[in-house]
């Protein structure tokens, strides 16, 4: 990754042992109704050139934390952050691939995965500005069909170091269809605002499943009423009644 894009506390993987296997094209995760801390899981996945800054935001979107010295990634790291979107608690996994092409074999084996890519160029490198248009490709080629995508220019702090306008990155984004930030791990620009964005594109995706989450959650809520309504004792005969609760 680019300078300043090491996190001390980000596991280092190259299996994928902590995910569940998922067919092509899978829908976000749906949470049981009985685990409350989130109700839809779904996975994030930022791509791009080595030193582009990709750890770095993730560090900062999820740990509020900005490292000016790094390891380059090795394969795949990752972390998780809650967020709440329409009064949805949304789990998001966050994959953060390597750059190197000797780790291309191994980081292609999650874009499947994926509900939304990042694909992130460093504003101060043209040439990871022209590498979007491969890394476009292999999304078309290993992603599921109907990801969403955003496009981010990084390291905004660096204007003086600038070879890539904004107008240019808001151009190619208009091309591929995409939404277009140009974010700054170092200064905390458009962190929250990107990643919000990328959930709730797929969430607007999704909106079938989310609607029968929706009605599901509805229900419950509704029998969960209805439960402590008829739990409670209308008088002295029914003063030992179990509450269905």
């Amino acid at each position: 990754m680019g300078t300043g894009e090491g996190c001390d506390t980000v596991t280092q993987i190259l299996l994928t042992a902590f995910l569940p296997r998922v067919s092509p094209g899978e829908p976000p995760a749906l949470a049981p109704a009985m685990a409350k801390q989130y109700d839809v899981l779904f996975r994030l996945l930022l791509i791009g050139d080595s030193g582009v800054g990709k750890t770095c935001l993730l560090c900062r979107f999820t740990d509020n934390e900005f490292h000016s010295s790094h390891i380059s990634t090795i394969g795949v790291d990752f972390k998780m952050k809650t967020i709440e979107v329409d009064g949805i608690k949304v789990r998001i996994q966050i994959w953060d691939t390597a750059g190197q092409e000797r780790y291309q074999t191994i980081t292609k084996q999650y874009y499947r995965r994926a509900q939304g890519i990042f694909l992130v160029y460093d504003i101060s490198s043209e040439r990871s500005y022209q590498h979007i248009m491969k890394w476009v490709s292999d999304v078309d080629e290993y992603a599921p069909e109907g990801v969403q995508k955003i496009l981010i220019g990084n390291k905004a702090d660096e204007e003086q170091k600038r070879q890539v306008g904004r107008e240019q990155g808001q151009q190619l984004a208009k091309e591929y269809g995409m939404d277009f930030y140009e974010t700054s791990a170092c200064t905390n620009l458009n962190i929250k605002e990107s990643f919000t964005r990328l959930t709730e594109l797929v969430l607007q995706a999704h909106r079938k499943e989310l609607e029968g989450l929706r009605t599901r959650a509805s229900n419950e809520l509704a029998l969960a009423e209805l439960e402590e309504e008829e739990g409670k004792p209308e008088g002295p005969a029914n003063s030992s009644k179990t509450c269905w609760c």
